[in-house]
């Protein structure tokens, strides 16, 4: 991996973070195409056969190109790492990716702001994954307590293309989080969104999903979860389209709701399309009281019970 000589401190501050919160170091490694951001400056970039990455620095921060050629099928994930090691400022970060057809590629993205008590995040990716392509994009977020983070992701998919779309903030606080994920569907394309957000305290957190099935036989799966503590607020609206013959669409939302939380979910369904099917489930409530009695049964207390379904719905 390329790195300029005046930037190897900062390389050397975000691998300490990952070792610290133990994520994968060896995604810094040569084997792995990537980009390394820290504030408005690129620390590291690598290419790798099939993949090419241009970046930009731009005024508070970097843009970015990601295009992976036709047939290309990689053995290890492109790394896209957003890194601001300092305690207050801004950042904005656009990724523009395009994925050939019939290739087949997984992005792990992290955004790292450990120390951030006063910070503004704005990131802006765009995707667009040709025929027969299958994308994979898992995105997770290491926080301090002052983070403000605006993300918007607009997904194009081509015939017969799939999209796998994980966001996960639910080690660190959320503090104010703006998510929107967009995306639109050729014919039988296949689309999953995910996204799982913990919220404590005083965090403000507004999630949206929105599908347009506009293709025939094109089907996508949006599911979120939000935990609510304290005096924590979110909204949660997942949106989907029927526009295309067969298409269909199921929308999944569950929210839980700790202390003096306010949250609200909003599922909606539009179809223009007679031949469509949009369903959707949604649930906001306490936790599970028969679960919660269950472990307590077994010897944990009300807390450690609760803790341990809250792990289990939020998949850690």
């Amino acid at each position: 991996m390329a790195i300029k000589v005046d930037r190897v401190k900062e390389y050397e501050a975000l691998l300490e973070v990952y070792e610290k919160e133990g994520l994968d170091t060896s995604l810094f490694g040569d084997r792995i195409a990537a980009i390394i951001i820290s504030g408005d400056r690129i620390i590291g970039l690598n290419n790798v056969p099939g993949v090419q990455i241009k970046g930009e620095e731009i005024e508070n921060g970097v843009k970015a190109d990601v295009e992976i050629s036709d047939n290309v099928e990689l053995p290890f994930p492109i790394h896209l790492c957003t890194g601001y090691l300092r305690s207050e400022g801004y950042q904005r970060v656009i990724f523009n990716i395009k994925v050939g057809r019939n290739s087949k590629v997984k992005f792990t993205s992290h955004c790292i702001f450990p120390y951030a008590r006063d910070f503004t995040h704005e990131a802006l990716t765009i995707i667009k994954a040709d025929e027969n392509s299958q994308v994979s994009y898992e995105d997770e977020h290491i926080h301090g307590e002052g983070v403000r983070m605006i993300s918007k992701t607009e997904v194009e998919l081509g015939k017969n293309a799939r999209y796998t779309g994980k966001f996960s903030l639910t080690k660190h606080r959320a503090r104010e989080l703006k998510l929107e994920m967009v995306a639109r569907l050729g014919e039988r394309a296949v689309l999953e969104l995910e996204s799982k957000v913990k919220a404590v305290k005083d965090d403000s957190v507004e999630v949206k999903e929105v599908a347009y099935l506009e293709g025939a036989h094109s089907r996508a799966n949006l599911k979120s979860t939000v935990i609510a503590f304290d005096e924590a607020r979110a909204n949660v609206v997942n949106e989907a389209y029927g526009l295309g013959d067969y298409a269909k669409g199921h929308i999944e939302c569950h929210e839980i709701v700790k202390g003096n939380a306010d949250v609200q979910t909003v599922p909606l369904l539009r179809v223009k399309n007679d031949k469509a099917e949009l369903t959707h489930e949604a649930s906001i409530g306490r936790i599970n009281e028969a679960q919660l009695m269950q472990l307590m049964a077994k010897g944990l207390t009300e807390e450690e019970a609760a803790e341990l379904i809250i792990k289990g719905l939020l998949g850690g």
